[in-house]
């Protein structure tokens, strides 16, 4: 939610400004090539580029859409799945995990008409078939901070298929858990002066760039180089949405929170909390982003073969229902451009006048104020000064989604940001 007075106060040119691009599938870019596409032939950066207000996805399309990048890839022997978490469930990223699972024939389609379908549109284009082989696949679901999923979430959000291989005891669990405490290593920095950029002064460190270990453990360097498959491959998927601390969610915010460590994750929280809310929202490139930016392009690039699929949701005006209005595939930074640039267009908005009260109803997904305070992040630019917020939160239960944050939150309370870098000038452990 936006008061129309935010365009008049950061200015019109304010909002990332991105390119549009006509969207070529490898097999298209291979015909203009005289090539083939092989496991020697890597797809274009930007793969997949379909989208904008008006548009209304199909579950086949998209399975379609996501078919002809794996097969343009190459056959693999090891892929690594980094999808959001239950906090995401509407994303569609659970769909495109199951999609890619039934793809490398790691698990049956849930859907065997859908998946006909889909071979025979694939044929008719002159893709390549699936594999025969199945490879190694896991699924880490990124976490960050929040808790771990349940059996019933898995099955909700993944599919029956996937989970009934989290407790198969003649097959290993394809889902891991991040330990955003234990389970990380630190592979670089981003400079220091950055850090100082984007909080103004006030932190002059650099930003630890953190990962799961089992992501790094895929880089191409760890790569038997005589094989004549591709190094392992990593998708990190899920939904460009406005989001309270990056501007923007997911791209490598996926990896470096998603996956990512203690220090990574608190300073990387704590820079939006000080550069500020209103400064974020709804912005695709700002300082605590251009961190980011800079770890991705210096670290995962390079050493990862890495590829985003980008999902934006969006409402349709007559349904009511949530659909997927755009789906972007690549590996760097311009399918990102591409889905904040529809975001901005379809999860914003824009309000005639600040409403004195606002009514928020979250829903089941929605078990910890942690989470839940997204009810303030999401109206406080739209409510009017000294307006009244209301909150109906009945699956409430907590604060902190991590036991020590919600000792800390318990401890210290909601007390507001000068109370708070107070509090931290006392208090070690805060």
């Amino acid at each position: 939610q936006l008061h129309k007075k935010f365009d008049e106060e950061n200015g019109a040119n304010s909002a990332p400004q991105v390119q549009t691009k006509t969207t070529m599938t490898s097999n298209e870019n291979n015909k203009n090539n005289g090539t083939t596409a092989s496991n020697t032939t890597q797809p274009p950066s930007l793969f997949c580029s379909i989208g904008s207000p008006e548009t209304s996805l199909s579950n086949e399309t998209v399975q379609q859409k996501v078919n002809e990048f794996l097969s343009a890839l190459g056959p693999r022997r090891d892929v690594l799945i980094l999808p959001p978490d239950f906090t995401r469930f509407h994303s569609q990223a659970g769909m495109i995990t199951r999609f890619v699972s039934e793809y490398y024939n790691f698990t049956k389609p849930e859907n065997p008409t859908t998946s006909t379908a889909n071979t025979a549109a694939a044929a008719a284009s002159s893709s390549p078939s699936p594999p025969a082989s199945v490879p190694k696949l896991q699924i880490i679901p990124a976490l960050g901070t929040h808790a771990p999923m349940t059996h019933s979430q898995i099955d909700l959000m993944f599919g029956k298929e996937l989970a009934s291989k989290t407790n198969d005891p003649d097959v290993e669990n394809p889902f891991v858990v991040h330990n955003w405490r234990d389970d990380v290593v630190t592979i670089g920095y981003a400079p220091a002066t950055m850090v100082s950029e984007a909080t103004y002064g006030m932190v002059h460190e650099p930003w630890p760039a953190q990962l799961n270990k089992l992501v790094w453990e895929r880089r191409k360097d760890n790569h038997d180089a005589s094989s004549s498959d591709l190094p392992p491959l990593v998708l990190s998927i899920g939904q460009v949405v406005p989001h309270e601390v990056m501007g923007m969610a997911n791209f490598n915010k996926n990896l470096f929170v998603g996956v990512g460590g203690v220090e990574a994750i608190n300073l990387s929280h704590f820079i939006g909390a000080v550069h500020g809310m209103e400064k974020l929202m709804g912005r695709g490139q700002n300082p605590l982003r251009s961190i980011l930016n800079y770890a991705s392009e210096t670290f995962l690039q390079t050493n990862l073969d890495l590829w985003y699929i980008l999902t934006v949701m969006g409402t349709n005006d007559k349904t009511g229902e949530v659909e997927i209005k755009g789906l972007y595939i690549g590996r760097d930074e311009e399918c990102y451009n591409l889905a904040c640039d529809l975001s901005l267009k379809v999860n914003f908005n824009l309000l005639e006048k600040s409403p004195k009260k606002m009514v928020v109803y979250l829903n089941e997904e929605y078990h910890s104020t942690w989470l839940g305070n997204k009810s303030i992040y999401r109206t406080r630019m739209a409510i009017d000064d000294g307006g009244e917020l209301v909150v109906l939160a009945p699956s409430v239960e907590m604060f902190g989604e991590d036991g020590h944050i919600d000792e800390l939150i318990r401890k210290v309370g909601y007390v507001g940001t000068p109370k708070i870098m107070e509090e931290m000038g006392k208090d070690e452990d805060l």
